[in-house]
């Protein structure tokens, strides 16, 4: 049997967040029994960026990308139960990092559970940070991990065309709805 190709992207619509947050939902408040306010804490719509993972159609998996002004932190990853190979969450952070580098981010940190440790080891240069505390929060305990990231040529810069800068997240090399209006004279003399 043939198994499913795996399509990741950002998601940008109110849909695609609900079925983002529906994966997260099922992960963390149905089987891991984290409070709701802990899950939802304040930081979906501060910054955040959302993933999502999409097998056959149907949303697997997600996670969410926090930028700072140095870094940015991968969590959150959310894969559901009956879809845990390993390659949707593999395909997720593949897709952070990457996106991440686009932007021109140089080192990823992420807090992930202690059990976790061998999947995000094996994640393409994924290491615990050195120094850093195990913690706890929500019932588990969590380690801190980082990765180096190596911006491409085309990452995302000052000197980014402006048309570029406003097409939606991680679609920069697609033509935006803005692109179609620049071909329209300008009419407002204000």
């Amino acid at each position: 049997m043939r198994s499913k190709a795996i399509e990741v992207e950002v998601a940008r619509t109110l849909p695609e967040l609900m079925q983002a947050f529906a994966v997260r939902t099922l992960v963390y408040i149905g089987e891991q029994h984290c409070p709701h306010d802990e899950e939802y804490d304040g930081n979906d719509f501060s910054g955040a960026t959302h993933v999502l993972a999409r097998s056959g159609g149907e949303p697997v998996g997600s996670l969410r990308i926090r930028w700072f002004a140095d870094f940015c932190k991968i969590e959150r990853v959310a894969v559901r139960r009956e879809h845990r190979s390993g390659r949707i969450a593999a395909a997720l952070i593949d897709f952070a990092y990457a996106l991440a580098a686009r932007k021109g981010y140089r080192t990823a940190i992420g807090h992930i559970q202690v059990r976790l440790v061998p999947f995000w080891k094996r994640s393409g240069g994924t290491q615990i940070r050195a120094g850093r505390p195990h913690f706890y929060f929500s019932d588990h305990e969590y380690v801190e991990v980082v990765r180096d990231l190596e911006p491409p040529q085309d990452a995302i810069g000052l000197d980014t065309p402006p048309l570029v800068l406003l097409r939606p997240e991680g679609a920069w090399d697609e033509p935006g709805v803005l692109d179609r209006s620049a071909a329209r004279p300008a009419t407002n003399p204000i």
